[in-house]
């Protein structure tokens, strides 16, 4: 698949959001979802950018994700919310949540927010962002559809359950997005549009053997779990806390679905400053962390890299020469926007 064609990041963004506008999305939220769409190709994440809006409205479609709704508050505590989705645009209820989060953190030093009855929130670092922006350390996960077998298991049991850690760093952010397979199921995508190998193990063949090739291991969702049966557990566990703190669905119940919708997540946010801690203080503390790991020797070619760094550097080159986008979905969304 080419990927040569650049588009400006605020012409992308605004036709993504005038596409969310015909699709019956309200204004302010059509504008929010677009920019998180298109931040996440900006960053380099097109796997759940651009690349993943076509599937999104196809979600629309079908009524999994319901444009108008408005997630609900059930219960309140001042360190902790829950609430209800409603089965709204999951990247718009993350980043309600999310915010939450960040409120009850300033106010009490540590928030948290479970939510159910969502959807997929798209690319999980977006949120983690959001919380080291505003001097938090950010926190979250969320459980998926079955799509990932259990350590020693021949169907996909487990889902592949994201997990976000980010604190602030300087004017920037360290951020881990991880997944709990060994390779994510859009970067896999990716792969096999460009009949491509991935350089690791990606998970299962039909016989039990690990395989470089995407196209066998998403026919039967048998992605390697990251970390192999540790993969395995953390993502049984996250899935046990995400759907027991927001009183949602497990992965289990979303799989009998058929389909991905009415997930569940959890946010959770420590407010830097209201705990006690000085922000530079905390920033020299992580520098002497991340001076040492870059002292690192490599092997030949080898390069030493903190979570997000290579993000940074994608966004800062893609919005001075434009956004690598895919021209087939590119123009494809054109079409819709007229």
């Amino acid at each position: 698949m080419d990927t040569t064609l650049r588009v400006p990041y605020q012409q992308l963004k605004s036709t993504l959001e005038t596409v969310l506008k015909k699709t019956g999305f309200p204004d302010q939220k059509a504008a929010l979802c677009a920019e998180l769409f298109a931040k996440s190709s900006l960053d380099g994440v097109a796997s759940h950018g651009l690349n993943r809006f076509p599937s999104f409205l196809e979600q629309v479609k079908r009524g999994h994700v319901k444009p108008d709704a408005e997630p609900e508050i059930e219960f309140s505590l001042p360190v902790m919310e829950r609430w209800n989705g409603k089965q709204g645009p999951g990247m718009y209820n993350a980043q309600l949540a999310m915010g939450r989060a960040i409120d009850l953190a300033a106010e009490n030093g540590i928030g948290c927010v479970a939510l159910n009855n969502t959807n997929h929130w798209m690319r999980a670092g977006n949120y983690g962002w959001q919380a080291a922006e505003a001097g938090c350390i950010g926190i979250c996960f969320t459980n998926t559809i079955p799509n990932m077998p259990a350590w020693g298991g021949s169907e996909p049991k487990l889902g592949n359950n994201p997990l976000v850690l980010a604190v602030p760093y300087k004017t920037e952010a360290i951020v881990l997005d991880m997944a709990m397979t060994q390779y994510s199921y859009g970067k896999m995508s990716m792969y096999e549009g460009e009949k491509k190998e991935l350089r690791y193990p990606a998970g299962f063949d039909a016989e039990g053997a690990l395989t470089h090739n995407p196209a066998e291991v998403l026919a039967r969702q048998l992605a390697l779990p990251a970390g192999l049966w540790k993969g395995a557990g953390l993502s049984l566990m996250l899935d046990i806390l995400a759907s027991g703190l927001s009183g949602g669905k497990a992965s289990h119940e979303i799989g009998a679905q058929g389909e991905e919708y009415g997930i569940s997540q959890f946010f959770l946010c420590f407010h830097i400053e209201k705990l006690g801690w000085i922000q530079e203080e905390m920033e020299k503390h992580f520098s002497r962390i991340l001076e040492d790991l870059k002292q690192s020797a490599v092997f030949a070619g080898g390069e030493v890299n903190y979570p997000g760094e290579k993000s940074l550097e994608r966004r800062k080159e893609n919005l001075a020469l434009g956004v690598p986008v895919a021209p087939d979905i590119w123009e494809q969304v054109q079409q819709l926007c007229g």
